[in-house]
């Protein structure tokens, strides 16, 4: 059997594991992104972690034969090094992956975005194992996604495919102004469905300045806040029409939803479902709309599955 390091690169943590080809996670490690330090301490870091466990293995008498990686940013797959990267890492723009980890663990690698790591976990053995096509779509402390056709992620002829989060909502717009987006630019989805856009959009409502975070925003709602509530209710609601009008251009034969509102519960889950059903053509009606199952092993083995496939 074949067995290869699977890698989830983010930007505050780094994960891996052993991976062998039934997708069995054999032995598993993580290490801080150093997400101040630029790219070549993250490979750094990065390769200490592969090593490590790759040593795990080989002292079972595992040989492991190629990394998978997922990372954060706009990831050239063919190429492999990072087109474009967030404030979130910093020095990670222009990084050579292919390269740099090839040159410290003398293993081939291979790589794409993380959230295209994680849809491809969710295909293969989590949420939409089975299908032919499946739509991911993350909501955390971003908005990203992947649709995966016939085993394969839809990178896009830029590799900027998946970055479903920077299109317009109408609900991005508070007083007749579109709200400020991460990418730069204004009135997009994630600058109201994410995580922190539900705890600006409970600031923006009259909230209290004390409530210090989004998880504070759902334990009051979850107390009956009507403010809270509202937050969440806006939030949700352009998360699902999003999503369903991503349906009807896409047609996935299952859509999975992951990230941290989408394990906060059925007050953001119910809302959600409602507004992307709303948008959904006839046909599309039935279209199974599906929880995220692998959490945190999701990227890695996904990751691993580029090896395999």
């Amino acid at each position: 059997m074949q067995y290869v390091i699977g890698i989830d690169l983010g930007g505050t943590k780094t994960a891996a594991g052993v991976v062998a080809a039934d997708g069995t996670v054999l032995y598993s490690g993580q290490t801080p992104t150093l997400n101040r330090a630029g790219g070549e301490a993250i490979l750094d870091a990065t390769a200490a972690l592969a090593t490590s466990l790759r040593a795990q293995a080989a002292a079972d008498g595992i040989e492991v034969s190629a990394i998978g990686m997922g990372s954060a940013g706009v990831i050239d797959a063919e190429a492999g090094t990072v087109i474009s990267a967030t404030d979130a890492i910093l020095g990670w723009t222009g990084t050579d992956i292919f390269t740099g980890l090839t040159q410290r663990t003398g293993l081939d690698v291979s790589v794409v975005n993380d959230v295209h790591a994680h849809a491809l976990g969710e295909a293969w053995l989590g949420a939409a194992a089975g299908t032919s096509s499946s739509l991911l779509v993350a909501f955390g402390t971003g908005v990203g996604g992947s649709f995966v056709l016939n085993g394969h992620p839809v990178l896009g002829h830029r590799f900027v495919g998946g970055h479903v989060g920077h299109f317009a909502s109408p609900y991005a717009y508070h007083d007749g102004v579109a709200l400020d987006c991460s990418c730069g630019h204004a009135g997009h989805v994630e600058a109201i469905a994410s995580g922190p856009a539900i705890h600006a959009s409970f600031l923006r409502f009259g909230g209290s300045a004390a409530v210090p975070d989004t998880r504070a925003v759902f334990d009051l709602a979850r107390g009956g806040d009507a403010t809270a509530r509202k937050a969440i209710g806006v939030g949700a609601g352009a998360a699902g029409q999003a999503v369903g009008g991503m349906v009807n251009i896409l047609d996935p034969a299952v859509v999975v939803v992951s990230g941290g509102l989408a394990d906060a519960g059925e007050l953001w889950w119910g809302a959600m479902e409602r507004a992307l059903r709303q948008e959904l053509l006839a046909p599309l009606a039935d279209v199974p709309v599906l929880r995220a199952t692998l959490g945190n092993t999701a990227a890695i083995v996904g990751a691993a599955s580029l090896v395999f496939n």
